[in-house]
């Protein structure tokens, strides 16, 4: 009996990084989950594969339980006074990203995590709040299909409406709720390597077929 995983790539890098994703109150759940689902699951066939896995963290403005914009609440690792070097930040999307553009110690400490990071990530509505710490000024960025029109009257921003994640330097940024899986599917890749990238897709059994994409 087979438990659907794919081998190994022989040619995987031994890349070891800390992938660290904001949490804060109305966060939406999929935004966080989504990514966190996908990230450990590849440090999950790293390790049972003998090879060096990535750290995932959560992390918050303040240590205590996080209420998320449906009702889950999350305990978060790490608040931004005491979390390890982040090599990827993932800032989720939700309602609450409205609140977090005045909060100017979050948005400094985004900036400041921005300059070191490899890669700077957003989900939906999240890359409201790079924008706002300025690491997504000036640049192509993806969000929430709700929130285009108002996103791009703040200006200095240029919004793709037609592309699930976009890419502009290192900051990665995607369209709403589901479409944070797919941006942190293609991370994967681009941490290791494209073969383990779609191992860990065949793990998830990430193959959407939404059962409402006709008229039925």
């Amino acid at each position: 009996m087979t438990d659907g995983r794919d081998a190994p790539s022989p040619t995987r890098r031994n890349t070891l990084a800390t992938i660290g994703i904001l949490l804060f109150n109305e966060a939406e759940e999929l935004d966080v989950v989504g990514p966190w689902e996908v990230f450990t699951a590849s440090a999950m066939l790293l390790d049972e594969a003998g090879d060096a896995g990535d750290e995932v963290v959560t992390i918050a403005r303040d240590a205590g339980p996080v209420g998320c914009a449906k009702g889950l609440r999350v305990l978060p690792d790490h608040t931004i006074d005491d979390h390890p070097r982040l090599d990827v930040i993932v800032v989720p999307g939700g309602r609450g990203t409205r609140a977090l553009v005045d909060d100017t110690d979050l948005l400094a400490w985004l900036a400041a995590v921005g300059v070191d990071a490899r890669w700077i990530t957003s989900v939906c509505t999240g890359s409201l709040l790079l924008w706002a710490s300025g690491l997504a000024k000036h640049r192509r960025v993806a969000t929430h299909h709700s929130f285009e029109d108002e996103f791009a009257r703040l200006g200095d921003v240029r919004i793709v409406r037609d592309a699930r994640w976009v890419r502009h330097g290192n900051v990665v940024t995607s369209q709403g709720v589901s479409a944070g899986i797919d941006m942190a599917l293609w991370l994967v890749g681009q941490l290791h390597d494209p073969a383990h990238a779609r191992a860990t897709q065949r793990y998830l059994q990430y193959d959407p077929a939404p059962p409402y994409a006709a008229d039925v």
